[in-house]
């Protein structure tokens, strides 16, 4: 058989994403690891950001009509016309972003279009520059496009808060000059949220040194407080470097149906489009007719969905602040808290996501496999575990009653956590 090995990209897109095993082998994303984890140990899964709740029944309707119309062919290779012209009105409508249809293109979820997108725009040995922790899938795209990942850390602010590293940010941009500037906002798992100031200073770097913007928006329709979401395409002045990226999965609970899409100036879609073409032609004709339907109709269930995931991190988080000394994330956006149990254990987060999930039925998603292994950001979150509220109201309220088990049994066992000698 021939060597596997003569063609090395999968296996340096699987080590760049952290998915290479000390002997060797290609194990799941973290996500799928912990997946399995939870149901061999019969513990509460708060790790994957997959809904525990359904999406709307006029949605599902309006889908299986779109089916019965005979929309079960090849869709047109940028989308259906009515999905762009939707997703253009939606950016309008909902956040000032001025889009025409031809400057949208679908694609099989976010992940995709993130990755035609890098695919199409990072020149082979140029440099990127993301935010940290950061998205699985960004390095491994990366990695393909033969491009180099460097990081800004985003930090806990002491107040349940976090931000940017900014001087970090203005050394970085300076030393590498990057093709790409990649912001998540809000932000995965942190929930922190890039105000319009922030954006225009990202904006101005990019000017600098003559980069493209490309932002990962998929949460931005779920904002928890006051401060809403701000697109970099509006508050960037030139917003023709911006490439943005979304898709319904989060908003609309149908993350399985993969509807995403890219808006970019007709001349970048159109590049970006002619990678996405060779990744999948196109996909999920039907929903994107019941998507179409549903961003263009006066549907109140993302308002809904919103005001649900709020009252149900208003569930968990509380509990996870029963823990003796954790310090516990406020998510401002998104759907999940991070737990910081430096103060309490000297494990790290993997061997005490083990533990937990082992003694106490909880798990989660630790931090540092969404970090570059020894980066100041795996180092700060060297003991941070994310966990989901966009479970189902029966897991966040079983979670919680499993926090504050924690918490007492802590109280009473303070050493509990530490590594035995």
């Amino acid at each position: 058989m021939p060597n596997i090995m003569r063609a090395p990209l999968w296996h340096s897109m699987a080590e760049s994403a952290g998915l290479t095993k000390p002997d060797g082998s290609i194990g799941e994303t973290i996500y799928g690891q912990m997946t399995k984890f939870a149901a061999e140990v019969g513990a509460v899964n708060l790790g994957q950001g997959a809904p525990g709740t359904e999406p709307p029944e006029e949605l599902i309707t309006t889908t299986t009509e779109a089916m019965r119309d005979g929309f079960n062919q090849y869709a047109p290779g940028q989308g259906f016309p009515r999905l762009l012209e939707a997703v253009a009105a939606q950016r309008r409508r909902d956040f000032d972003q001025h889009v025409a249809p031809n400057e949208v293109l679908y694609t099989a979820g976010a992940t995709e279009g993130l990755t035609a997108a890098i695919l199409a725009l990072l020149p082979r040995g140029g440099s990127l520059v993301a935010f940290e922790p950061f998205y699985d899938s960004y390095p491994a795209a990366i990695a393909a496009a033969g491009g180099t990942l460097h990081t800004v850390p985003i930090l806990p602010d002491g107040h349940g808060g976090f931000g940017p590293d900014w001087e970090e940010f203005d050394r970085v941009i300076a030393a590498v000059e990057p093709a790409i500037i990649l912001v998540n906002t809000p932000h995965n798992p942190t929930g922190f949220i890039f105000s319009a100031d922030d954006l225009a200073q990202i904006g101005r770097a990019a000017e600098s040194v003559d980069a493209w913007v490309l932002s990962d928006e998929v949460y931005e329709q779920l904002t928890l407080t006051d401060q809403g979401h701000v697109p970099p395409a509006v508050a960037i002045e030139d917003s023709a470097r911006v490439v943005t990226v979304s898709s319904a999965g989060k908003s609309w609970n149908v993350t399985g149906w993969k509807i995403g899409w890219v808006i970019a100036s007709s001349e970048v879609r159109q590049a970006i489009q002619t990678v996405k073409q060779f990744l999948s032609f196109t996909a999920g004709g039907p929903m994107q007719i019941g998507m179409a339907d549903m961003l263009s109709g006066d549907s109140q269930f993302v308002a809904e969905n919103r005001a649900s995931l709020r009252s149900r991190a208003e569930v968990l988080v509380p509990a996870c602040r029963t823990v003796p000394d954790a310090e516990v994330s406020t998510p401002l956006a998104g759907y999940f808290t991070v737990v910081d149990y430096s103060a309490l254990t000297d494990l790290d987060a993997f061997e005490l996501n083990d533990l937990l999930a082992r003694e106490y039925s909880l798990v989660g998603i630790p931090v540092p496999a969404l970090c570059r292994l020894g980066s100041p950001a795996y180092e700060t979150y060297r003991a941070s575990i994310r966990y989901s509220f966009c479970k189902s109201e029966a897991d966040v309220d079983k979670g919680a009653q499993l926090f504050t088990a924690l918490g007492r049994h802590l109280r009473e066992n303070p050493a509990a956590l530490r590594r035995m000698p």
